[in-house]
């Protein structure tokens, strides 16, 4: 028999076998792909009921040849997973119903030590390979939050294999599950945090594991992507940076006027200028005369130094539907006020529309956060790495204030200046938040 024909011989469609009362369950990973080597008993796709986690094993070695489903799939016992090209030895092998592995997710415990197999499947536990990664091992294991890590049996081995606490691991998979490239991404951040000190050193308590389903309706809804990758940046950002903030009042009164008389005046050129725009021109000026604040530290030299910048690129951030953004304009220090406004306006309506460049969100040097527009008196802006100041600014309002003998209305915008306390120090923080009000209250200074 030629080899062509031999291989054709030998190749077998595996199926789901009988997973109980289970129908239409939907597939949450495929383990194999063609041309992937496999042994007798490896699992090949993970199925999730409501009630069971299902991992369907191989009845033969061999060789994947082709794959029939895909991650969302819903199978029922008989619909074919994959075309193997079994190995001779499996061919003259009686026929051997394949036993799905099923565990109880996330409630079931997983001893440690065992394999996760139950039913007539079941297998002797095989003693634990060393562990491939003895960094990650520092930290023991929680067995009771491991026992309710969302994971399935082949991926809890993977960890238990790597010594990996699945309760420190956060999942990207429908309802969190932890994904194989969960536990890889855990250990790759754990070892590169302890080779850089890049902050993997903090021990924090697991997140707490809930079913809020117990206590009344829910829904799940998934993060945007903006969301997502935002999430991870702000996260490192606040546990990574000393955050101090610096609340103050600058009085705008007459520059609201001011505002308001150029609007009137461009209301034929479809340009609006907004607070904004004089806030980027006001905080060049305190950039000029307080240069740390455009600064950033670096240490890749080997010692820690500040890079001072001579340009001044300021983002401001912009709410859209999807999140928030921060798109920048460029050298700030050489734009009027209207010349700002058309830009930032253009900028901020490409954000939502979701049209902005990776070019138009780079490259700032410090960031203006305006919620004027919606309200509060003051809050704590977080700062955006690698910058080492961020300017957050509420809506303005109406306020009595003692001048020369007696109170006048005066319209008075909250300040909220976020600083790296390892770069600045409250004093000069202080001095750049009335330096900046004194700006604002007379746009003139600028021209000094």
């Amino acid at each position: 028999m030629s080899a062509k024909g031999q291989g054709v011989a030998n190749t077998r469609q595996v199926s789901v076998p009988d997973i109980g009362d289970f129908s239409d369950v939907p597939v949450i990973e495929v383990l194999v792909r063609a041309g992937d080597a496999i042994q007798a008993e490896d699992s090949l796709i993970v199925l999730e009921s409501d009630k069971a986690t299902i991992e369907v094993p191989s009845p033969h070695a061999g060789v994947v040849a082709e794959v029939f489903v895909k991650v969302g799939d819903k199978v029922s016992e008989g619909v074919p997973i994959l075309a193997l090209q079994a190995d001779e030895a499996a061919v003259d092998e009686p026929e051997k119903p394949a036993t799905a592995e099923v565990e109880t997710a996330p409630d079931a415990a997983d001893a440690p030590g065992s394999s996760g197999k139950t039913g007539s499947g079941a297998s002797e536990p095989a003693p634990e390979a060393p562990p491939r990664h003895p960094a990650v091992m520092q930290r023991p294991i929680d067995e009771a939050a491991f026992a309710k890590a969302h994971a399935s049996p082949s991926v809890r081995r993977f960890a238990r294999e790597l010594g990996v606490d699945l309760a420190r691991v956060d999942g990207s998979g429908p309802k969190r599950r932890i994904l194989r490239e969960d536990v890889q991404s855990y250990v790759k951040a754990q070892l590169s945090g302890r080779r850089g000190g890049g902050g993997g050193e903090l021990d924090l308590l697991p997140w707490p594991q809930v079913d809020f389903a117990r206590f009344g309706p829910v829904e799940f809804k998934p993060l945007s992507r903006i969301k997502r990758l935002s999430g991870a940046n702000l996260h490192r950002n606040w546990v990574m940076i000393p955050h101090v903030t610096q609340f103050d009042e600058a009085d705008v009164t007459d520059l609201e006027a001011w505002r308001k008389e150029t609007n009137d005046t461009l209301k034929d050129e479809g340009v609006k200028v907004t607070i904004l725009a004089f806030l980027m021109r006001a905080a060049v000026a305190a950039l000029k005369k307080f240069p740390e604040f455009n600064a950033s530290l670096d240490s890749s030299g080997g010692e820690p130094g500040l890079v001072m910048k001579s340009y001044y690129h300021l983002g401001f951030a912009a709410d859209t539907p999807n999140g928030l953004v921060v798109p920048v304009i460029r050298d700030v220090d050489r734009k009027g006020v209207i010349d700002i406004a058309r830009e930032a306006a253009g900028l901020a309506n490409r954000a939502r529309d979701g049209k902005l460049g990776p070019a138009e969100m780079q490259g700032a040097s410090f960031t203006i956060s305006s919620l004027g527009g919606i309200g509060g008196t003051a809050f704590t802006p977080i700062i955006n790495a690698p910058e080492v100041a961020i300017l957050g600014v509420s809506r303005a309002g109406i306020r009595p204030v003692y001048h020369e003998g007696e109170f006048v209305p005066r319209l008075l915008l909250p300040l909220s200046l976020s600083y790296d306390h390892r770069v600045i120090d409250g004093a000069t923080a202080a001095r750049f938040t009335s330096h900046l009000s004194e700006v604002l209250a007379d746009m003139r200074r600028i021209l000094l």
